[in-house]
């Protein structure tokens, strides 16, 4: 946690509190008509959304005047009370309030990083491109050319002789290829990774597709393919899972329900708004399309009109794969299923992930059934049809993924508002095991850890001794190069409860309450203190401790 935390979640505090107090001393009384005007109007409009998806012909011409006219109403009655810009600021003041929330949660939990080491160059890369992928940018970025000049063999496929992309990939690895990499959209990519993770290579991914979204997630420049070269040249690696529908992989989701059905259609490719809103109330209402039943560990979902399965679950608010991936090696898959069966329901979405007719979860294995023999799928964006029962489950760490060492990487993501651990953090004192003055960077490699002092010069073996409590320092020489250690704590201190301990792990935070704990942290604390005034202190103090310990 950084030292801004308490202060941004003070801001989210004060933010918050002031967007209440602009709405009752301006608006008095009639600040409950205007929230309760604020959600009766969105909730029309997304009644409204409904109603223009599920039917055709006037009715759905009449339901969308409504989607538009509802808001606008609202705004009007706002302004016609004198109250516009009460509501406009109270409104800024609870963004502002919401937004300082998050960033202090996400400065509480702090960033996440996957594991990744330096590698040599390949020696035998080969790399697969489709040259109609994003519009043709593999010619317009020179891939082919700039690929060859590293080293790498490179196959361009021809859009009039349609090829078997795995079966390429395969024969590359029995003639040598000690790395495989498409330049192409996530289709594409997804069958070339099952390859690579079959055979324990590594795998390049160039962005030339349209929207590519695992290079996305892995921090690439989707704007510049060619800079994802540099892994060739200057890589490291990362371990990401898989997806598996089936025995074929996928490297973002598999899709099920209406827009895998929409996507089959043939006319969706030539007119995709025209066919969408064709089908879609059909499709909406159960006359056509799949009756799918999903199940994820104990939870069963009935009859939803969609369900999205992905490679590691999407962020808070980016449902249906249209944002990021916090991770892509947490080893679980992500599950969100819609169902909305009338405009109550619809409307019912302004609760968002806790609305009734969604639902999100995680589960290491998804199962998929529906009463046909077949059913549509959407994966990564290819539209297939496949036999039921589908049942999906993830493989972790199973792809080496190779990336340039330097490349954009990932935002961190920002966790779902909660008042609750806002106000905690807020009341928060943090006193880390830093110290303070030239040897801050030093404390990092204190370890916790008892282990045997020096051998004093003439003296031969250590006389062996059974272990006993001591102090918990490390005798080694403090050297501002030495790698991070893993057992890092701070102690938090509030003006309304008792200490806690925030403890580091190899995955994310831990908070611990329990006194016996805290205790010792409070101790170690002192003592990690005491070590951090300067080199020769250090090892004064590590001697002084040493030589305290009982015989």
């Amino acid at each position: 946690m950084t030292s801004a935390a308490p202060w941004t979640a003070r801001l989210a505090l004060v933010a918050g509190a002031m967007a209440v107090v602009v709405l009752l001393l301006f608006a008095g009384a009639r600040s409950v008509v205007l929230v309760a005007l604020g959600v009766g109007g969105t909730a029309v409009a997304l009644a409204g959304v409904w109603w223009t998806l599920a039917h055709r012909g006037p009715v759905r011409v009449l339901a969308a005047v409504l989607a538009v006219a509802a808001p606008v109403a609202v705004l009007a009655l706002y302004a016609l009370a004198g109250l516009l810009w009460v509501v406009l600021v109270s409104l800024a003041l609870w963004a502002l309030a919401v937004a300082s929330g998050r960033l202090a949660l996400a400065e509480e939990i702090g960033p996440r990083r996957s594991a990744e080491r330096r590698v040599a160059p390949p020696r035998r890369p080969f790399l697969i491109m489709n040259p109609r992928s994003g519009g043709g940018k593999v010619g317009r970025f020179g891939l082919p050319e700039k690929a060859e000049a590293l080293g790498a063999r490179v196959a361009v496929l021809d859009p009039d002789h349609p090829v078997d992309v795995a079966g390429l990939a395969r024969r590359a690895v029995e003639e040598g290829a000690d790395l495989l990499g498409v330049a192409g959209g996530d289709g594409t990519q997804a069958l070339v990774a099952g390859v690579a993770a079959e055979h324990g290579v590594p795998f390049a991914v160039i962005p030339a597709g349209t929207r590519n979204h695992f290079a996305l997630d892995l921090g690439l420049d989707r704007d510049d393919p060619s800079a994802c070269l540099d892994a060739l040249t200057d890589g490291v690696e990362l371990r990401v899972d898989l997806g598996f529908i089936g025995d074929r992989v996928f490297v973002n989701n598999a899709s099920f329900g209406a827009y895998a059905a929409v996507v089959q259609s043939p006319a969706y490719r030539d007119d995709k708004v025209r066919t969408t809103l064709q089908l879609l109330p059909d499709l909406l209402t159960h006359e056509s399309g799949p009756e799918l039943v999903a199940r994820a560990g104990a939870l069963v979902m009935d009859r939803p009109q969609a369900v999205l399965v992905s490679n590691n679950p999407y962020r808070a608010g980016d449902p249906a794969g249209l944002g990021r991936r916090e991770r892509l090696d947490a080893g679980v898959l992500g599950v969100l299923a819609v169902t909305v069966d009338s405009a109550a329901q619809a409307a019912g979405l302004l609760r968002g992930r806790n609305a009734p007719g969604l639902v999100s979860a995680t589960a290491g294995d998804v199962a998929v059934d529906t009463r046909e023999p077949t059913v549509p799928v959407g994966v990564d964006g290819e539209p297939l049809t496949l036999r039921t029962p589908l049942h999906c489950h993830i493989a972790p760490g199973a792809l080496r993924v190779r990336v340039p060492r330097h490349r954009p990487g990932v935002p961190a993501g920002r966790p779902a508002m909660d008042w609750h651990r806002v106000r905690r953090l807020a009341l928060t004192t943090v006193r880390t095991a830093a110290g303070r003055g030239p040897h801050r960077s030093r404390l990092r490699h204190v370890r916790v850890a008892a282990r045997s002092p020096p051998r004093p010069p003439g003296t031969g073996a250590p006389r062996r001794r059974p272990p006993t409590p001591g102090p918990a320092l490390d005798p080694a020489p403090l050297r501002p190069e030495e790698p991070t250690g893993s057992n890092s704590f701070t102690l938090l201190t509030f003006d309304d409860g008792p200490c806690t301990v925030y403890a580091d792990t190899a995955m994310a935070g831990q908070m611990i309450d329990s006194p016996a704990e805290v205790e010792l942290a409070t101790t170690r604390y002192d003592r990690i203190r005491a070590s951090a005034l300067s080199p020769d202190a250090a090892t004064g103090t590590k001697a002084a401790a040493w030589s305290s310990r009982p015989p």
